[in-house]
């Protein structure tokens, strides 16, 4: 198959100017996180399908790294959130200020008002604190006292969490797991990068050190341009069996979503533009679907209890299903 560098229909910049934005943003991210390619890669791709991303690994591996370097490409509106037991949803979302001079309540939004969000530890906040997200991440927009402030694109939040500890944290339900598009983890890095890394002055100067890519405006004509890349019926209906497969596997108390097919064609959309193809091809959704939809599954007590993993389950799915010939 030929590459294609047309202007897909419907979208403002051309699928190469796109393409080679990515790869900018990919180099200039892994500058600062070194030895993660295939990381970065899902990082860019969850930015540019408009979703969520959940990094969890051990502590200090780099996940708040990826995040603060990712949004610094970007010149855009970045915040931080500590997540710690006592947050308040106010604190996330803003609250109402009564104004003396006008005798009036102002609204002073909260830091979710932001294009890059970064919820760092957000299994420490309780769950009443962790709800605040769902309507934010899902709908793109804050409630508060019947009045709703919508949240402008591009808008992403990056959470992390520690997946070994325990104490004083609070697991994130299945409905807001279902908001992240992906999951991933980052691992040790190689010796070698590592080496690198010791030699390097501090985390914080690396992140100095990222460059700005891509405004606000050229990052949506990305977007746009991703979402516009093609999918033919047969691919589609390869990802839907795929899907498909998790709602019917007997290892599983509960199948993908829907919205989890979504996010996955979605994804699967913009790894192609990374790619500098504008058609999604099934190797786009095999190499996104345990990422897209491990996270979302729920075993059932039998698979638990024999030690099963709903990674596991996934990449068994996809040698099953047969993958079509375009």
């Amino acid at each position: 198959m030929t590459q294609a560098l047309s202007r897909l229909p419907g979208s403002k910049m051309g699928l190469g100017p796109a393409a080679r934005l990515a790869a900018e943003i990919h180099a200039g991210v892994s500058a600062a996180f070194l030895g993660k390619s295939e990381a970065v890669e899902l990082c860019i791709v969850t930015l540019l399908a408009g979703g969520h991303l959940m990094i969890e690994d051990f502590p200090g591996v780099g996940k708040t790294l990826v995040a603060k370097s990712l949004a610094r490409c970007i010149d855009c509106r970045f915040s931080r959130i500590q997540f710690t037991p006592d947050l308040l949803p106010s604190d996330i979302t803003g609250v109402n200020v009564f104004n003396q001079r006008t005798g009036e309540f102002d609204f002073r939004p909260g830091p979710i008002f932001a294009n890059v969000v970064l919820a760092d530890e957000i299994n420490r906040a309780s769950p009443k604190t962790q709800s605040s997200l769902l309507e934010c991440m899902q709908e793109r927009q804050v409630t508060v006292e019947n009045v709703t402030y919508p949240l402008e694109r591009p808008f992403m939040v990056v959470a992390t969490q520690n997946p070994i500890e325990y104490e004083g944290t609070y697991e994130l339900p299945e409905a807001q797991l279902d908001r992240f598009m992906m999951r991933l983890g980052l691992g040790y890095p190689a010796p070698e990068e590592e080496l690198r890394l010791l030699a390097q002055s501090g985390a914080e100067d690396l992140v100095e050190k990222v460059p700005v890519v891509v405004g606000v405006q050229q990052l949506l004509d990305m977007m746009d341009c991703a979402a516009s890349v093609r999918m033919v019926g047969a691919v589609g209906e390869y990802l839907l069996r795929v899907v498909g497969a998790t709602r019917s596997h007997t290892d599983l108390y509960l199948g993908a979503s829907p919205r989890a097919g979504l996010a996955l064609a979605a994804a699967a959309r913009a790894l192609a533009l990374i790619r500098g193809r504008e058609y999604v091809i099934p190797q786009d959704v095999k190499h996104l679907a345990v990422s897209v939809l491990a996270h979302r599954l729920i075993l059932s007590p039998e698979a638990r209890m024999h030690g099963r993993s709903a990674t596991d389950i996934v990449s068994a799915i996809l040698r099953a299903v047969p993958v079509p010939t375009l």
